[in-house]
C-alpha cells in the first residue's frame, strides 16, 4: 500500500531549473539527491546529467578522456552496431556508453521545498579514470562531525563506489574506490555498531546470484570486510529483478529501518522496507511484502525513464520521515511518511 504522503508542489526541481555547465549541452535530468543540513539549511546534492544539443542521424555524448577533460564522442543511430533501445545507455560495436554525463551539485533551502543553488559551493565534477562516465546517487552520512559522501563511480572499466567528505561543502576529501566493480547504491550507518562501522551495498553477480543487498564492516572507513547478503530479490514480487539500499539505515526502537528500491520485469521501480536488528544489522526482522511508495503521479510516470520513485536521501524529525526521491529519472520530489506507519506495515 502506497503510504506516501507527496508535496503539493512536487516536483520541486526539474532540468529546466539549472543553466548545463558544459557549452552547447543541456541537461537532460535532475535524479537522486543526497540530503543533509547545513547552517541551518536543508542541502541536497543532486546528480545532474547533461549531454550535448542532439542532431537528426546522431547521438553525441560526453565523456573524460585520459586528459580528464570533458570529449564528446558522437555515433551515426543508423550504424549496424548500434543499439538505443535504452534511454541511458548506448551499446555501439559491442562497448557500453551512457547517454549523459552526471555530476553532482549542492541546492539549498530554508524551507526544505523551494532550493536553488549557491555559487559559493560549485558543483562536484567527476575526475580521473574511473569517473569517465560520471559520478551518480551520492548518499550523504553525517557522523563524528563531518559529511561521509558514498557515491557510484562509472566507467569503461565498470560500476564502483566511491568515497569522499566534507566539513564544508567546498573542500573535499576524496578516498578513492572502496568497493570495487560492479557495485553501487552504498549507504553508510550513522553510528557504529558495537566498535564497527556498517555500510549497506548492491554488487551484482548476474550469472550465479544476483543484484542483492550486503552488509560489509570496517574499522576505518576505507576497508571494508566480512561482507554477507540480507536480502535477495523475490521472484513474482514487486521486486523481484533488482534491489538496493536508499539512504543510511534510521535507527529506531524496533531496529534499523532501511528504505530500499526494488524493481521489477518491467523496471517498474518501487519503494519498501526492510528492518535489521539493531545490534547485529546482518539479521533482518522484517521486510516489505508490498510496496509503500509506487509511481503513480505523471510525474513518476513518465519522464526520461517512467515509471521510477527512487531514493537515496532524506532527512528524521521525530516520526516524520521527510524524503527527496527521483521520479522517472527526470525530476526531485519529495514526500513525508510516518516512521510508525512504516514499521507497523512490516507486520501485516
Amino acid at each position: 500500500m502506497d503510504i506516501a504522503k507527496r508535496e503539493k508542489q512536487n516536483p520541486l526541481l526539474g532540468p529546466n531549473d539549472f543553466t548545463p555547465l558544459l557549452e552547447n549541452s543541456k541537461i537532460e535530468c535532475l535524479l537522486n539527491p543526497g540530503v543533509f543540513e547545513f547552517d541551518g539549511k536543508v542541502g541536497l546534492l543532486l546528480r545532474v546529467a547533461e549531454r550535448p544539443q542532439q542532431r537528426e542521424g546522431e547521438i553525441s555524448f560526453p565523456v573524460l578522456n585520459e586528459e580528464n577533460k570533458i570529449e564528446i564522442l558522437t555515433f551515426p543511430t543508423d550504424h549496424p552496431e548500434i543499439d538505443l533501445t535504452d534511454p541511458r545507455v548506448i551499446l555501439y560495436q559491442g562497448k557500453n556508453y551512457l547517454t549523459t554525463l552526471s555530476y553532482l551539485l549542492p541546492v539549498f533551502s530554508e524551507d526544505g521545498i523551494n532550493f536553488k543553488a549557491d555559487p559559493a559551493f560549485p558543483a562536484v565534477l567527476p575526475s580521473g579514470a574511473d569517473e569517465a562516465f560520471g559520478i551518480e546517487d551520492c548518499r550523504v552520512c553525517f557522523m563524528e562531525g563531518k559529511y561521509h559522501l558514498t557515491f557510484t563511480k562509472v566507467s569503461s572499466t565498470g560500476v564502483g563506489v566511491g568515497y569522499m567528505t566534507t566539513s564544508d561543502w567546498k573542500n573535499f576529501d576524496r578516498h578513492g574506490m572502496i568497493l570495487p566493480a560492479h557495485n553501487k547504491d552504498c549507504a553508510i550507518f550513522t553510528e557504529k555498531v558495537g566498535e564497527k562501522y556498517y555500510l549497506l551495498h548492491r554488487p551484482s553477480s548476474p550469472e550465479i546470484g544476483g543484484n542483492y543487498i550486503w552488509t560489509a564492516e570496517s574499522m576505518d572507513l576505507l576497508h571494508w570486510g566480512n561482507h554477507k547478503c540480507i536480502a535477495q530479490t523475490r521472484k513474482g514480487m514487486w521486486d523481484e529483478t533488482r534491489i538496493g539500499a536508499g539512504a543510511a539505515p534510521i535507527k529506531t526502537a524496533e531496529g534499523w529501518l532501511e528504505i530500499y528500491h526494488g524493481a521489477n520485469a518491467d523496471h517498474r521501480y518501487c519503494l519498501g522496507a526492510l528492518l535489521l536488528d539493531l545490534n547485529d544489522p546482518t539479521k533482518v526482522l522484517a521486510r516489505s511484502t508490498t510496496p509503500i511508495m509506487e509511481p503513480v503521479a505523471e510525474y513518476e510516470c513518465t519522464g526520461f525513464f517512467g515509471n521510477v520513485v527512487f531514493t537515496n536521501g532524506h532527512l528524521v524529525e521525530g516520526d516524520k520521515l521527510i524524503m527527496y526521491y527521483g521520479a522517472s529519472d527526470e525530476v526531485v520530489c519529495r514526500a513525508e511518511f510516518s516512521i510508525d506507519q512504516i514499521l507497523n506495515s512490516l507486520k501485516d
